[in-house]
């Protein structure tokens, strides 16, 4: 039975490249009813008379990143924009929380219209604060496109991050995609959707995922105890706390809130934290309420 990657998932339509040819596929009922097929997914397939064919089998999951929905991602690349839309620093912390949580391999963040100078600066310092590598790239001038074609080169990398930030200008500049490609509103100064599904692109012997942006994020299903998980650099303080388990909020001798007031720990990333714990708190209240 052939097997093949799924490319794009469109309209109960699923386009799966096998080694010799892309086959347009339709499910078996079971899978509607038991489980998703995701962009990325390795699936067997059943071939029909007409070429068309059925997917049969899901083959086992390397990650799956939980917003946008795409399967066997190895790289993240969380896109934002120095200025048009402007970032926001609890927005890049949320992207970055979303990848963590989703495990889909190593985390690049690329800031793009550095032409425009804005908050490159600003975005760059947070986060490779927390350890992250950070690419400064300007898809209208061409600067940093050539490091980010060596950073994309061999992995299945998923652009993702908020709409108006230039992912789809990006790919178009690094692979020559012709890709449609939209402005951002000067009354509400956030950009249009002009990617509607997911899809894997073939690039550098590997692939490279445009994915629909979004400008805002729930990750109230993360557990409390897993947060402090998401953020790596509290990782070398958390278990130092006098308290176990510490949520790192309220509690005193707390080794993270120490960590922050010596400056170990960005208060910006900080406060992130402490706002997305406080969402998990209040949705996990109201869920035990009903």
């Amino acid at each position: 039975m052939p097997e093949g990657r799924v490319i794009k998932a469109y309209n109960s339509f699923f386009y799966v490249q096998t080694e010799d040819e892309l086959v347009t596929c339709k499910l078996r009922g079971r899978f509607k009813k038991k489980q998703g097929i995701y962009p990325g997914d390795r699936v067997e397939i059943g071939l029909l008379a007409d070429g068309t064919g059925v997917v049969e089998k899901l083959l086992p999951r390397a990650s799956l990143l939980r917003r946008p929905l795409v399967a066997n991602v190895n790289q993240v690349l969380l896109t934002f924009a120095a200025a048009e839309p402007d970032p926001h620093p609890l927005l890049v912390s949320r992207f970055l929380v979303l990848a963590e949580w989703s495990q889909a391999g190593r985390i690049v963040v690329c800031v793009n219209k550095c032409d425009l100078g804005g908050a490159a600066e600003r975005v760059q310092h947070l986060c490779r604060a927390a350890g992250y590598p950070v690419l400064l790239v300007s898809a209208k001038t061409g600067q940093g496109v050539d490091a980010l074609r060596q950073t994309l080169a061999g992995h299945t990398t998923c652009f993702a991050g908020p709409s108006g930030v230039g992912k789809s200008s990006l790919l178009n500049a690094v692979a020559g995609l012709a890709l449609q490609t939209g402005h951002v509103s000067e009354k509400i100064r956030r950009g249009r959707h002009t990617t509607r599904v997911a899809e894997l692109l073939p690039f550098e012997n590997g692939y490279i995922v445009d994915t629909p942006g979004f400008s805002a994020l729930e990750l109230t299903e993360i557990e409390e105890q897993r947060l402090p998980e998401l953020f790596p650099e509290m990782q070398p303080y958390v278990g130092l706390c006098r308290f176990a388990p510490c949520s790192h909020s309220h509690e005193p001798d707390c080794a993270v809130k120490e960590a922050v007031a010596k400056g170990f720990i960005q208060q910006e990333r900080y406060d992130a934290y402490g706002t997305i714990l406080e969402e998990i708190r209040t949705a996990a209240a109201k869920k035990k309420k009903r």
